[in-house]
C-alpha cells in the first residue's frame, strides 16, 4: 500500500470515538478502511459507512458481537447509503452473531445480494442478526439468485427493507428459527425473471412476515415451505420443511399468487390481496420424499380479498399430494369486481363467517391506498391487524 493510503487509513482508524459505555464508533469512507475496522471489529463497535461506491464481495468470517454490546455496520447518512455493486455477493457473513447491519444498499450483484449462514456448521447457528433498511436491487437476472440467503440463523429480523428485482427468493430462509420480516417493500421490474418473496424452507420455524407491501413483486408472495435437499435441512434429520409460519397485515397487489402453503400448518391472517393474476392461494407438495408428510392444516382467516374473474385461473390452485381438505378459512372478505355475484369462492373446504359480493370501497389501488371505506370492512385485511397474543400465533 502507498505510504499515503496508510497515512489516509489511520486517519480514518483514529477518527475512533466512544459512544455508549463499551461503544466504540469508527467511521470509514474507503474500501482499505472498511475492510480494515470489518478485520479488527470487538462487541461494541459501531462501524459508519460515509456516503459512495465501495468494493462488494465483502466475506467476513465469525463477526461476533454480545447481547450488551453488538457489533452495528451502517450508513452514516440513511438517505444517502453507501453502495456495492456488482460482484457474486456483495456481503457473505458466516458464523455471526449479535450484528446488526443497516442503511446499506446493495446491487447488481451475479449469485446473492447478501448472504448470512452458519458457515456449514448446522448445530452450531449464526443468530442474534437485525438487517435493516437494507435496499437490495437487481439482483439475477436470472436464475436462483436471492436477495438476501439465509442458511442456519436463528432469531433475526428482517426490517423496513426495500427489495427491488431479483430473479430468486427476498429473502430466501432454509433452516432458519425465530425470525421476523417486517415493514418490508417488495418490487419488481422489467427485464428480470419474476421470482418469489419470502421463501421459508429447511426447516424453518417460527417464522413471521409482518406488515409488508408486496407491488406485482412475485410469482409467490410468500412460500410458507418448499423443497429442500435433505443434506441441508437444520436441524439434522427435521421432517417438515417450514412449521409455525404466520403471514399477517401484508398487502399484496398484483403477482401470480398472494400465498403458497408447502408445509404442515401456517396461518395467513389480515391481508389485503388485491387483483392477484392467477390465484389467490396454491396449495402445493414439492418435496415428494418419503417421510415428509403432505401438505395439510393450513389456516386463512380474516382476509380482505378483492379480485377480477377475468384475470384469474382460480380461486385456490390445488397441486397433487396435499390434504386441502384440512385447511381452515374463516371470516374472509370477498368481493369480484368484474362479477359481484360471483364473488363466493371456490375453496377446498368450507369457510365459516364470510363475508361475500359486497364492495369494500378501497379507497384509491391506484395510489396504493388500500383502506376500506365501507365500515363493515373495517375488521378485515392488512389495516386492521393488532398484534396477537402469543397464544395465538
Amino acid at each position: 500500500m502507498r505510504p499515503c493510503c496508510l497515512l489516509m487509513l489511520a486517519g480514518f482508524l483514529s477518527a475512533a470515538s466512544p459512544g455508549w459505555a463499551g461503544e466504540k464508533i469508527v467511521k470509514v469512507a474507503d474500501d482499505a478502511a472498511l475492510r480494515a475496522a470489518l478485520g479488527q471489529a470487538q462487541p461494541g463497535t459501531r462501524i459508519q459507512i460515509a456516503p459512495g461506491h465501495y468494493k462488494p464481495d465483502l466475506y467476513i468470517v465469525g463477526l461476533k458481537g454480545t447481547a450488551a454490546e453488538p457489533i452495528t455496520i451502517e450508513g452514516a447518512d440513511e438517505a444517502h447509503p453507501p453502495i456495492f455493486d456488482g460482484g457474486g455477493e456483495a456481503w457473505h457473513l458466516p458464523r455471526c452473531a449479535y450484528v446488526t447491519m443497516r442503511n446499506i444498499a446493495v446491487c447488481r450483484q451475479s449469485g446473492n445480494g447478501i448472504n448470512i449462514d452458519d458457515g456449514g456448521v448446522y448445530d452450531k447457528p449464526a443468530h442474534h442478526v437485525v438487517l435493516e433498511k437494507i435496499h437490495v436491487s437487481d439482483i439475477g437476472p436470472e436464475g436462483n439468485h436471492d436477495a438476501i440467503k439465509l442458511s442456519g440463523l436463528d432469531d433475526f429480523v428482517v426490517r423496513e427493507c426495500t427489495f427491488d428485482a431479483w430473479s430468486g427468493q427476498a429473502p430466501d430462509m432454509v433452516g432458519c428459527h425465530r425470525g421476523l420480516i417486517e415493514n418490508c417493500t417488495f418490487k419488481s421490474k422489467p427485464g428480470f425473471s419474476q421470482g418469489e418473496g419470502p421463501q421459508v424452507k429447511g426447516g424453518s420455524s417460527r417464522v413471521t412476515v409482518r406488515r409488508c407491501l408486496f407491488l406485482d413483486a412475485a410469482t409467490r408472495g410468500v412460500n410458507l415451505g418448499g423443497v429442500t435437499d435433505a443434506a441441508v435441512f437444520r436441524p439434522a434429520g427435521a421432517r417438515c420443511e417450514a412449521q409455525d409460519v404466520v403471514v399477517e397485515g401484508c398487502t399484496f397487489v398484483g403477482g401470480e399468487a398472494a400465498v403458497a402453503y408447502l408445509s404442515v400448518g401456517g396461518v395467513v391472517r389480515y391481508n389485503t390481496i388485491y387483483r392477484p393474476k392467477k390465484w389467490v392461494l396454491r396449495i402445493l407438495q414439492e418435496n415428494t420424499r418419503t417421510g415428509f408428510p403432505s401438505t395439510a392444516d393450513g389456516r386463512f382467516e380474516r382476509n380482505l380479498v378483492v379480485f377480477r374473474r377475468g384475470e384469474l385461473s382460480e380461486i385456490a390452485n390445488i397441486g397433487p399430494h396435499t390434504r386441502p381438505e384440512t385447511f381452515h378459512f374463516a371470516d374472509n372478505w370477498w368481493y369480484c369486481e368484474d362479477r359481484p355475484a360471483a364473488s363466493r369462492p371456490a375453496l377446498p373446504a368450507a369457510e365459516s363467517g364470510g363475508v361475500y359480493g359486497i364492495d369494500p370501497k378501497l379507497a384509491a389501488p391506484e395510489r396504493n391506498d388500500f383502506r376500506p371505506l365501507d365500515p363493515r370492512a373495517a375488521a378485515f385485511g392488512a389495516l386492521a391487524w393488532k398484534p396477537q397474543p402469543r397464544g395465538q400465533r
